[in-house]
């Protein structure tokens, strides 16, 4: 019997997918500045941001994640020319997630709003963690919690997905190992605009 899953979409329905619900997931809040600016990136800011500047990431192996329609659509940028890879659709700019530069690194953070109409919850859980709370806005500030427990989540799901040898099976890289679109990476003076000014987000 096939595992469980849950839809994954773009805003659109351009591109579609499911991600398996058999394994290890974290879900996160991060108010870190690159995720505010890749949420600004993709504009407007409100629709992957909550009031205090926060993402809401569901991390997992990315073997777990299957496009099933309209791949050609993914694209990625980069903030910086040694920045993570941050996924999203370029049919209707919905973010996808994020993930390391080599597959090697087997990590996802995935954005909710890639994660169709369905129950999150449900699926993946409640927030385990909160991180980079120092770059929240307005007030009161959001506690930073549950980091130790969320990076041993995240080492147990990287090391599985190296040593089961599913690493290889990615939405993200080819075959070879390179990314499947290629990246933009942003210049300082786009990366400095989209930064959310200190104070006021």
């Amino acid at each position: 019997m096939s595992p469980a899953v849950h839809p994954l979409r773009c805003r659109c329905g351009a591109l579609r997918g499911h991600v398996a619900l058999n394994g290890r997931s974290n879900r996160m809040l991060c108010y870190c500045q690159d995720c505010q600016a890749f949420a600004r990136f993709l504009g407007p800011a409100h629709q992957v941001l909550d009031a205090q500047g926060g993402s809401d990431v569901i991390q997992l192996a990315p073997h777990r994640i299957q496009i099933t329609q309209g791949a050609s659509h993914l694209a990625v940028m980069r903030l910086s020319s040694k920045g993570m890879l941050r996924w999203y659709a370029a049919c209707c700019r919905t973010p996808v997630g994020n993930t390391m530069t080599s597959r090697n690194m087997p990590f996802t953070g995935l954005l909710v709003q890639c994660l169709d109409s369905a129950p999150v919850e449900a699926a993946f859980g409640p927030v385990r963690g909160s991180a980079n709370t120092d770059s929240a806005i307005g007030e009161p500030m959001p506690q930073a919690f549950g980091m130790a427990g969320s990076l041993l989540r995240i080492l147990a799901m990287v090391a599985g997905s190296r040593l089961s040898g599913r690493y290889k099976d990615t939405p993200f890289f080819t075959a070879s190992g390179a990314p499947v679109a290629e990246p933009t990476v942003l210049s300082t003076e786009a990366r400095a605009r989209l930064r959310p000014t200190p104070g006021l987000g």
